[in-house]
């Protein structure tokens, strides 16, 4: 079986008083996942906004990556295929690295 997919993720920054807020969006056949993150910048630290959109895009893709990794367990416990540990995060299971 040979199948190719597009998904596309959409990112808005908002930047208000030092804050920058995050929203990452993802829309597939069958579900929207949104995730979000923010990052605030430190009175005393220079004030670089695109650290800030790093900071908050990179927490709001986390997020979204998280919530994606729960959807798939939730599919693989229900066809009775359940990871055979816990996943304790994001990237490559520790014994590949």
């Amino acid at each position: 079986m040979m199948r190719d997919l597009e998904w596309k993720v959409g990112l808005s920054l908002h930047e208000e008083g030092g804050t920058t807020k995050a929203r990452a969006v993802l829309v597939t056949k069958n579900q929207t996942l949104t995730g979000h993150g923010s990052a605030r910048c430190n009175p005393e630290d220079v004030d670089v906004p695109e650290i800030g959109d790093e900071l908050a895009a990179s927490r709001a893709m986390r997020d979204l990556a998280g919530q994606l990794m729960r959807a798939a367990d939730h599919d693989l416990a229900a066809l009775g295929a359940l990871p055979e540990r816990p996943r304790t995060g994001y990237g490559w299971p520790e014994d590949a690295q």
